[in-house]
């Protein structure tokens, strides 16, 4: 429901309907109010837009919340990024998203140019199969040892999965993430009393091209409903760190 009406598919239908049914009684303001909102649908279903947007989600992670050198001994965390089906077996790969697949594969990397820590992948998903479980299986066969990784399975979303590490990892931890997840995951994972730094498995920003950047697509549509998604779900998580109370990890 929540992605129905992130949509600019949804405001623009509801832009026509409002349109069309108040422009010629309405007052100077309003017409006003109506073209303003119409030009800004138009702009956001743009990759013109839809990439300003992106790229204000992506940039929310602070300079000081970016791994350096010396968090080469921290302990990786991998967020899952769903699955696209269910899962017949944990060597069912195919059932992970794009996002998945990106954000194991920097976690690997990321394993692979420094010491052997453990590396936990956090996910568990509506199956009976986890994502952490078929991502765990992955990072096996990517050469990370099963007695270096820990799978926790039981989270339904970034905050759970960050209350769910609380007292198993020390305070900081590197966490793994698509660029625009990030901001979200780190106000998770300091909720739940980490210290952690950021690693961004990848970018939905493309910088501006052709003149197609300025015509409406649909790729240009979903990027901004994601970085909509994102933010609500930031300033979610800052209202629950604010209400909850929580534990630091030993």
């Amino acid at each position: 429901m929540s992605h129905l009406l992130l949509s600019p598919m949804t405001w623009a239908l509801l832009w026509m309907a409002a349109a069309w049914l108040t422009w010629q009684r309405a007052r100077a303001w309003w017409r006003v109010v109506l073209i303003v909102a119409g030009l800004t649908i138009v702009v956001l279903c743009t990759p013109l837009g839809a990439n300003l947007l992106i790229r204000a989600v992506e940039t929310r992670v602070p300079a000081s919340a970016r791994c350096g050198a010396n968090d080469a001994a921290a302990p990786i965390v991998v967020l899952a990024g769903g699955l696209e089906d269910e899962p017949r077996a944990q060597d069912d790969y195919i059932a992970l998203t794009p996002s998945s697949w990106r954000r194991l594969r920097a976690g690997v990397e990321l394993w692979r140019r420094g010491a052997p820590v453990p590396m936990t992948i956090a996910g568990g998903g509506p199956f009976a199969i986890s994502e952490a479980a078929v991502l765990g299986r992955l990072a096996q066969d990517w050469g990370v040892p099963a007695q270096r990784l820990h799978e926790e399975t039981q989270s339904a979303n970034t905050w759970e999965s960050a209350m769910a590490l609380r007292g198993s990892l020390p305070p900081r931890v590197r966490v793994v993430s698509s660029a625009t997840h990030l901001p979200r995951a780190l106000v998770a994972f300091e909720a739940a009393g980490f210290t952690p730094c950021m690693v961004a498995s990848d970018s939905l920003y493309v910088p501006m091209g052709s003149v197609g950047y300025f015509l409406p697509q649909l790729s240009a549509m979903q990027k901004t409903q994601i970085a909509l998604y994102e933010l609500l779900g930031e300033a979610s998580y800052r209202w629950r760190a604010r209400r909850e109370p929580t534990t630091t990890p030993r």
